[in-house]
């Protein structure tokens, strides 16, 4: 088997959706629609890229932090860092729901809210820990994303941002590679 590394799964940038840290909420969706459709249903995107004025990658926008933004009390529950992996029983969360009456207006109305928020507000900055060298090889890719807990890895070539390396594309390779296993 022909040894793989991350430049070989990661998608290309130019193939990313992607905003200027000065975009709202809004145009980060159309952005990531757009981004789909150009690409023809090859890349399902779970997050948008946020860059700065010269291009280079700020921070990263993903579905949880999008769906974060459109309900404000949420900061006053979560940390701001990290995921929040509690595991809370069901009927704790629909009191949670109910008592602090959390998503209590109706879509449409909240989704006006991402007119006017910008993505700088809500996205997640990249730490050291998210990215990964285009030459690293799959086997370190895994181990990064496991350990990372992360659904995704941003790809450099040096200190350049060449992609993304997302899990997905990861474990269907695994995924392949156990399938043609001789048993």
């Amino acid at each position: 088997m022909e040894t793989k590394i991350v430049k070989d799964l990661m998608v290309p940038l130019s193939d990313y959706a992607t905003v200027s840290k000065d975009a709202t909420l809004g145009e980060a969706v159309a952005e990531l629609k757009k981004s789909q459709e150009e690409t023809n249903g090859k890349y399902v995107h779970r997050a948008v890229l946020v860059c700065d004025e010269n291009n280079r990658v700020v921070g990263k926008l993903s579905m949880i932090c999008l769906l974060r933004a459109l309900e404000p009390k949420y900061d006053e529950m979560l940390p701001k860092k990290g995921g929040l992996h509690l595991g809370l029983p069901l009927e704790f969360q629909k009191t949670m729901l109910e008592q602090l009456r959390l998503w209590d207006q109706p879509l449409d109305h909240i989704c006006q809210k991402a007119v006017d928020k910008k993505v700088a507000e809500f996205m997640t900055k990249p730490s050291e820990g998210m990215f990964i060298s285009q030459d690293a090889s799959i086997n370190e890719a895994i181990h990064q994303l496991v350990m990372g807990n992360r659904q995704s890895l941003i790809v450099r070539d040096g200190k350049e941002c060449v992609g993304i390396l997302k899990l997905t594309d990861v474990f269907e390779e695994v995924a392949n590679e156990i399938s043609s296993c001789k048993i």
